[in-house]
């Protein structure tokens, strides 16, 4: 007869199934639950920074990806609304190393496919097809479990010491924490799909800034290309239900990225994900955590949102493991307040690169006259690339003299 099991994360999705993964090496019993049956496809840009590969790594999985054919990516090339063309590498002349010298991108059916493999061999109870839809609370409001529906539609209750909420945008445990926050600042939406052959994709990544929106290409392996439309709410909305006919629609308007897609096969359907803009009040509750997108999720352009979901993962593990072990409720929520200490310490630098190039990104004039002096200053590329990849700090690019040089500067 299995035991009960001490945590219960909601998600298997990289946060999820990284959390799950490192909690139960720690000897901690752990189910995790997820409405999908895997593997499955997601709304993604599908890219994994350099330093993502070592927490790969650490969990022994990034030779399967490797070997499961993930593209290898050295940098990030960018096109500016009126045209300026700037590009970063990741082995550059700042005197920062990545764990890995190339990003990678590999579909998300084969990663999130590999890492909840990975969790499952590490003894993880793994529940696909369940729907968790309400939190389980205590007589003191402290959380003991989710109740949801299994797969043969049954009402049924997963009940632990803490749950651990790694259920993306929408997260059912932070709205059920009443700890779901949504900025309405330039909200954004995103359709993504794969076509196959897209002319003139490379070794970098590629993002293309609009008045309108912007777009990333990156090649996936196998012959695939991912493609990225985020655009404003308001854009989406006149869609008419149809995003596919809107994705086609905006390509053949963007006289840059017409011809390269003009004997393109989009071979898989075209997913909307978003609104994004979400950050939860606190990432903690009495008896629950949250980690990855369920925590915070600003906006696709760094395309470090799988990077800080296989890290949120990595850093919750330990403050969970103290929590489930512990006795008394009060070092239960002692351990859970040294993670929400220990989460900001890591991603607060992160948080306020992202706003300012969200900000950029969002006004048209800014990022034209950041791209120019990017353009011809090809050490702040690489440096600000390299934040984007997760092995430059982030410190570098809020220097005063940096900020000075990309947005005040005379050009």
């Amino acid at each position: 007869m299995t035991s009960p099991a001490q945590v219960v994360v909601v998600g298997a999705g990289p946060a999820g199934s990284t959390t799950a993964f490192w909690l139960a090496r720690a000897g901690v019993r752990v189910t995790l639950l997820d409405r999908a049956r895997f593997p499955r496809s997601k709304a993604c840009a599908e890219y994994l920074s350099p330093e993502a590969s070592r927490c790969l790594d650490a969990m022994g999985v990034l030779d399967r990806v490797e070997a499961a054919g993930a593209a290898r990516l050295d940098g990030l090339r960018v096109r500016s609304p009126d045209g300026t063309v700037f590009e970063g590498r990741f082995v550059a002349d700042h005197g920062y190393r990545a764990f890995r010298d190339q990003g990678l991108a590999l579909p998300r059916v084969t990663l999130d496919a590999i890492l909840l493999d990975a969790a499952r061999a590490a003894g993880v109870q793994v529940v696909e097809r369940f729907r968790a839809d309400k939190l389980v609370r205590d007589e003191d409001g402290r959380v003991t479990g989710v109740r949801g529906v299994d797969a043969s539609g049954a009402s049924m209750v997963h009940g632990a010491r803490i749950v651990v909420g790694a259920d993306g945008l929408r997260s059912m445990v932070s709205h059920g924490l009443k700890l779901a926050q949504r900025s309405t600042f330039m909200e954004r939406y995103a359709v993504v799909t794969h076509y196959t052959g897209v002319k003139g994709i490379g070794r970098a990544g590629e993002l293309h800034v609009t008045s309108d929106g912007y777009v990333g290409l990156a090649d996936v392996g196998g012959g695939l290309t991912n493609v990225a439309l985020v655009v404003p709410s308001a854009s989406l909305a006149a869609s008419s239900g149809d995003p596919a006919a809107f994705l086609h629609s905006w390509l053949e308007r963007q006289p840059e990225l017409a011809p390269r897609f003009a004997r393109a096969s989009r071979v898989a359907p075209v997913q909307a994900t978003g609104p994004f803009g979400s950050r939860a009040r606190r990432v903690w509750a009495p008896g629950a955590a949250l980690v990855g997108v369920a925590a915070e999720y600003f906006d696709p352009f760094t395309g470090e949102g799988i990077y800080a979901a296989l890290r949120g993962g990595e850093l919750l593990a330990p403050f969970v493991s103290r929590a489930a072990a512990a006795d008394d409720p009060r070092y239960a929520d002692l351990a859970l307040r040294g993670y929400a200490r220990a989460h900001e310490s890591t991603f607060r630098s992160k948080r306020v690169v992202e706003r300012l190039i969200g900000a950029a990104v969002g006004t048209p004039w800014v990022f034209n006259r950041a791209a120019r002096m990017l353009a011809r200053r090809r050490e702040m590329a690489d440096m600000l690339v390299g934040v984007t990849g997760d092995f430059v700090p982030h410190a570098e690019v809020l220097r005063p003299r940096f900020l000075f040089d990309l947005f005040a500067r005379t050009q």
